[in-house]
């Protein structure tokens, strides 16, 4: 691949308080064919903490894609999202909701608040090894994702 992408790896920042999900997420995106970094908050407040790189992630680097669960500890999807959204710096970082939630509540709410697209996560292995699959070729291999 020639470009920006080759040169550099792609940052993702999955909110998700499942380590079971987490772990299924690595897993499936271990076969990659672009390098990727994976960081993994498990709250809404440590989201934000990070997407504005405070204590305790001074260091952070600003994710190119935020994989959001809706229902977390703490503050939960939503308002992450709803607090992204209206941030000058934060709202141009692409959100894929990956939730269980098939609510059309939630559905609705996210693309409300301008979530980028919802994905609702599978129960069975392959399916979720699947999605997660097509979310990286799409969101990091097709899409042109904003500098940093």
């Amino acid at each position: 691949m020639v470009g920006p992408r080759a040169m550099r790896s792609i940052d993702i920042l999955m909110v998700e308080d499942d380590p079971g999900d987490v772990r299924l997420t690595r897993e499936a995106l271990k076969g990659s064919k672009l390098l990727h970094n994976i960081s993994v908050v498990e709250d809404g407040v440590a989201a934000l903490d990070y997407l504005r790189r405070r204590d305790p992630y001074q260091d952070a680097v600003r994710p190119d894609l935020v994989l959001l669960d809706l229902n977390l500890p703490r503050m939960d999807g939503r308002e992450v999202l709803a607090a992204m959204k209206q941030d000058p710096v934060l709202r141009v970082i692409p959100v894929v909701i990956l939730t269980t939630s098939q609510a059309e509540e939630d559905v609705l709410r996210a693309y409300n608040l301008n979530a980028n697209c919802y994905v609702t996560k599978p129960v069975d292995f392959d399916q979720f090894m699947r999605i997660v699959r097509a979310i990286e070729d799409f969101w990091l291999n097709v899409v042109t994702l904003p500098p940093k």
